[in-house]
């Protein structure tokens, strides 16, 4: 059963060729065709933009029989599909305190350390993610590695931020607390995202939160 969580969402026009063939060859598949792996969301309503990105991901076979994530940023949501196509779990998530679809230039070399306010986005693209751990040791999905950016589990923080209340109140508005990561239940990262992403190599689709998607978003914040 896919772990649910309750938000509605709402969604602007996605251009889905502005996220696919950044950083593979897509064999570009007949949508319906024998053999092709179809995008099942169970009985869970997504927006607009994650349906359409998770159907054309596996209409498309851009992610190669990998597992794949679709991160909703306008509605701070994350679904989760094993490589067969079928939804693994969805959950509210927290994104980058700064709005934003790219990552700041080094922005890798900050991390651990202060990160001024302005450069904590969630960079938007397609991401080939892989699982690994953290410098203390926790185990992590890295979506941009480089960029350190990745998805984890909920973390102890100062009282002050409100993570887990912000994880559960019933309006995306604020779910803007983070350095740049996504961040996820601690129980949705053991049972869902440890159980597919953090097994093997997959894809990670992060939807941009701009209403006029620009080509320059193929790669994450890549020009």
């Amino acid at each position: 059963m896919a772990w649910m969580g309750g938000r509605g969402a709402r969604a602007a026009c996605l251009a889905i060729l502005c996220l696919a063939g950044a950083g593979t060859q897509a064999a570009m598949a007949v949508p319906g065709q024998a053999g092709t792996v179809r995008a099942d969301f169970v009985d869970v309503r997504p927006s607009d933009d994650a349906r359409r990105v998770a159907e054309w991901a596996f209409d498309h076979r851009d992610a190669q029989g990998r597992p794949v994530a679709v991160v909703d940023k306008k509605n701070a949501r994350i679904y989760v599909f094993g490589a067969d196509g079928r939804l693994r779990g969805t959950t509210p998530v927290l994104l980058g305190l700064a709005r934003g679809d790219k990552s700041a230039p080094g922005i890798g070399e900050m991390a651990g350390g202060y990160i001024p306010a302005g450069l904590r986005t969630t960079p938007a693209g397609r991401f080939d993610s892989e699982p690994g751990h953290n410098a203390r040791g926790e185990s992590i999905v890295w979506v941009d590695y480089d960029a350190a950016f990745a998805i984890h589990r909920l973390r102890p923080a100062p009282a002050i931020e409100h993570r887990p209340e912000r994880l559960n109140s019933d309006t995306p508005d604020d779910n803007r607390i983070s350095q740049g990561c996504v961040i996820v239940p601690g129980g949705f990262f053991d049972q869902v995202v440890a159980t597919t992403l953090g097994r093997e190599r997959g894809v990670v689709y992060v939807l941009p939160e701009a209403e006029d998607v620009s080509p320059s978003l193929k790669v994450a914040g890549n020009p």
